[in-house]
């Protein structure tokens, strides 16, 4: 777009427009369209999804709907917000001490905080998602001797690769782990954290009931998206971990039900 930029009602009323016409937009799609900054972008589109105007997904929007029950593939979200998530699982690797058990759950962010977790000893680690269960298994060689244990939970995968249902549930609920970190598809003050799928809700509450603490990793693009189903409200959250590229409102909100608003620093391209 060339000349000056749009004021702000002149922005969120061309941003709306694309959307209809478009049916998503990407973040960056509008930075480049609209000659303002990412920041300015987010801005308003918290301002279009508190209206109801439209919806946020993963690094955009789309036209606003109740809900959001479609769940992308695991190989679809690994692509979205790479420097965000490393942020986020940098400091959430802070949490988990040597020799303690931990769950980890699926999701790309929980994948990516796994990378993290072969430098720590000792560990003990349950999880019912494939990706991270493949990250994480034993190989030959001496790098096998301080590899974590893994425990795989059974069950049917879902599109993202997590192991859900009664018979991933019923070997959760036989466990105690100290520390659960669980990913997100959408985080809200009225929802909670969300999935778009109801299975995997289930296998998320499971692992809940089993944890002495429950962390929640979610990038800043995951606040004011709602999925089909909740697995946690925010009080039942004790560390929610992001980045700094969480919004100021969100950062108040959240502080004011967890336990405990950790953010990682976004390193710089």
């Amino acid at each position: 777009m060339t000349g000056a930029a749009p004021l702000a009602p002149q922005r969120r009323a061309l941003i709306l427009d694309i959307v209809r016409r478009e049916g998503a937009v990407r973040v960056t799609e509008l930075v480049e369209r609209l000659g303002v900054s990412n920041m300015t972008i987010r801005r308003d589109l918290e301002v279009l999804v508190r209206t109801g105007s439209v919806e946020k997904v993963h690094g955009g929007a789309v036209m606003a709907s109740a809900t959001t029950a479609d769940e992308p593939a695991f190989e679809t979200k690994s692509a979205l917000e790479s420097a965000a998530k490393a942020a986020v699982a940098r400091a959430a690797a802070g949490l988990v001490q040597p020799g303690s058990v931990v769950a980890l759950a699926g999701g790309t962010t929980v994948f990516a905080v796994a990378h993290l977790l072969r430098e720590i000893p000792r560990l003990t680690v349950v999880t019912n998602s494939l990706p991270v269960a493949e990250l994480l298994r034993p190989s030959v060689g001496a790098q096998a001797d301080s590899a974590p244990t893994l425990l795989l939970t059974g069950g049917a995968p879902t599109k993202s690769a997590s192991l859900v249902g009664p018979l991933a549930d019923q070997a959760i609920r036989s466990l105690q782990v100290d520390l659960l970190i669980a990913g997100a598809h959408g985080v809200s003050e009225r929802a909670g954290a969300t999935t778009p799928n109801l299975a995997e809700a289930e296998t998320n509450r499971a692992l809940i009931s089993s944890a002495g603490r429950v962390a929640v990793v979610a990038d800043h693009s995951k606040w004011g998206v709602v999925g089909l189903s909740r697995f946690a409200a925010l009080s039942e959250i004790d560390y929610f971990v992001s980045d700094d590229g969480l919004a100021p409102e969100a950062r108040s909100v959240l502080e004011e039900h967890v336990g405990q608003v950790i953010l990682g620093e976004t390193e710089a391209a």
